[in-house]
């Protein structure tokens, strides 16, 4: 059996290393698992002619939405989102799922982090859609957006307001945005690797929450140090990685094995690859 991670790009993605490591586990020695390179253009022809032999996809960037008119089913994630980064090929249906979801919340959970009542979310794609979600089913109300792009605003509120949540906006200025991190009791950091290093030298002395970095290359960003340096903990892409990969894993597979078993063999190898990078 087959199943694949799609992207643009793609080649630096850490998500065959973690399926083949589940996959060793769980003793699939005949299944593989690779990285494709393709943009939205061609995602629709390449989901089109995949055989028999394949159970999966794990979708990254630019794909979690330009997937979704592909869907003959998804589960209510996508739905809330309006992305999917997972799609299961089973009785020959196209089924749409959302792991980031969980995946955020388990690995909050692996840290101790159940609840928050000042959440602050960096970036405004669907990763930021994604997170809050998360953020509502540990209890956020209210949540600050630091964003770009108005119109990555706009966005995000309409998926809040249907998980429940409101949201209020601060521009991405150095200043106004690391005050208003200081002061949050969860910063979740969806930004690209280097696009919160104009914000580091900003941070005030003292910082009062957990900083989740969804980066894991190159790990540590200048923002999880500076972070570690006040103090509080950080969470990095990695931990995200894990948990929703796991949770795919899951999905493809059909296995009864439960996800949280296949957390630490697939951290470990996620882990060995990044040390050898």
């Amino acid at each position: 059996m087959r199943a694949a991670v799609l992207g643009r790009p793609v080649a630096h993605s850490l998500s065959p290393v973690l399926h083949r490591a589940a996959y060793a586990v769980l003793g699939l020695a005949d299944w593989s698992y690779d990285a494709v390179e393709v943009g939205e253009e061609g995602l629709a022809d390449l989901v089109g002619g995949l055989g028999p032999e394949w159970v999966g996809l794990s979708l990254t960037m630019p794909l979690k939405r330009a997937v979704l008119p592909l869907l003959d089913a998804r589960d209510e994630v996508v739905d809330a989102t309006g992305a999917a980064n997972t799609l299961v090929l089973r009785d020959g249906r196209r089924v749409g799922a959302n792991t980031d979801v969980p995946g955020l919340v388990a690995a909050l959970a692996e840290r101790g982090v159940r609840r928050t009542e000042r959440p602050l979310v960096l970036g405004g794609g669907a990763t930021a859609a994604s997170a809050l979600v998360a953020l509502g089913r540990l209890g956020a109300r209210q949540v600050t957006l630091v964003v770009r792009r108005p119109q990555a605003a706009d966005e995000l509120s309409a998926v809040a307001r249907a998980a429940g949540v409101t949201t209020s906006v601060v521009p991405w200025e150095p200043e106004r945005a690391a005050v208003a991190m200081a002061a949050a009791d969860l910063v979740v950091s969806t930004a690209p690797a280097g696009a919160t290093d104009g914000l580091v030298d900003a941070l005030p002395p003292l910082v009062s929450g957990v900083l989740f970095d969804v980066v894991y290359a190159p790990w540590p960003t200048p923002l999880a140090v500076s972070w570690l340096q006040h103090g509080e903990d950080v969470l990095g892409g990695l931990d995200l990685l894990v948990h929703q990969a796991a949770l795919q894993v899951v999905l493809m597979t059909g296995t009864a094995t439960p996800a949280a078993e296949l957390v630490a063999p697939m951290r470990a190898a996620g882990e060995a690859a990044l040390a050898a990078a």
